[in-house]
């Protein structure tokens, strides 16, 4: 039996931007020291992707990012034994690779996976840091700079796709919203090119469909889509084109929402 051991993941050269809201990059540093796993919640696009980039490469630590879906499994995780050239290979998973290498390691929507996920990282998070291998019969031990870090969206959950209370009260939780106005346009500018005076309507018009979320909407315009929205308008396209296809069409497939949105949209951007 082989096992193969993929390439580092190499460490982001420089830091990514990030906008902080209030003590998350204080107590997310913190918590590496402490070797304390971390559970970032917040809605679709607030930036809890961007931040976890934004600490590894503060910390100057390989980044293992892994969006979760209905069909991830524990072995998607840790690994599996594959075929290669006649021989029978055992394969890391991304889970297990962060776990021999170090750095941190990001299950995002970690909701979504499988049941069995749940299993894999109990006894990563909590005193004993390992991970059994019942395949391999191996039992790695986390180094010290292995960080677990997983995040969901509380607003998609279900009775189906809840995080249990057992697993929840294992992590250090940090709550993201969007940001304020006056804090969102700055980094909208600064992530499109926009100006920030023709971002501040975008982020205005943002705010006010936000405000529809659980009424006519399911989910609010998210951060990234104003960037979005604000990057096309700044590679030249119309604002109110710009604004249909970037924050107005994926919000809804409904014929009259839509039209009621592009009126509010009209009302705050022309």
């Amino acid at each position: 039996m082989t096992i193969a051991v993929l390439p580092s993941v190499s460490v982001a050269p420089s830091v990514p931007f990030y906008s902080p809201a209030g003590n998350e990059v204080a107590l997310f540093e913190l918590a590496w020291r402490l070797k304390l796993p971390v559970l970032l919640k917040g809605p679709t696009g607030c930036g809890k992707t961007r931040f976890v980039a934004h600490m590894a490469a503060r910390l100057g630590r390989p980044l293992h990012t892994v969006s979760c879906h209905d069909d991830l499994t524990a072995a998607d995780l840790t690994g599996r034994y594959l075929l290669k050239g006649g021989d029978t290979v055992w394969v890391d998973g991304p889970l297990t690779r962060a776990v021999r290498e170090g750095g941190v390691c990001y299950l995002d929507e970690v909701v979504e996976a499988r049941k069995d996920v749940a299993v894999v990282l109990h006894p990563l998070t909590d005193d004993r840091r390992i991970l059994p291998l019942e395949r391999t019969g191996e039992e790695l031990e986390a180094p010290d700079d292995f960080m677990l870090v997983v995040s969901y969206n509380p607003g998609y959950q279900s009775l189906l796709k809840a995080m249990k209370p057992s697993t929840r009260q294992r992590f250090v939780a940090i709550e993201f919203d969007f940001l304020p106005a006056e804090q969102e346009v700055p980094v909208v500018s600064a992530e499109s090119g926009l100006s920030e005076a023709k971002v501040k309507p975008l982020v205005q018009l943002a705010t006010r469909l936000r405000a529809l979320k659980g009424h006519d909407l399911e989910e609010g315009v998210s951060t990234r889509l104003v960037i979005y929205c604000a990057s096309l308008i700044a590679a030249g396209m119309p604002t109110a084109e710009a604004v249909r296809a970037a924050m107005i069409e994926p919000l809804t497939d409904e014929a009259e929402v839509k039209a009621a949105l592009v009126e509010v949209a009209r009302a705050i951007v022309g």
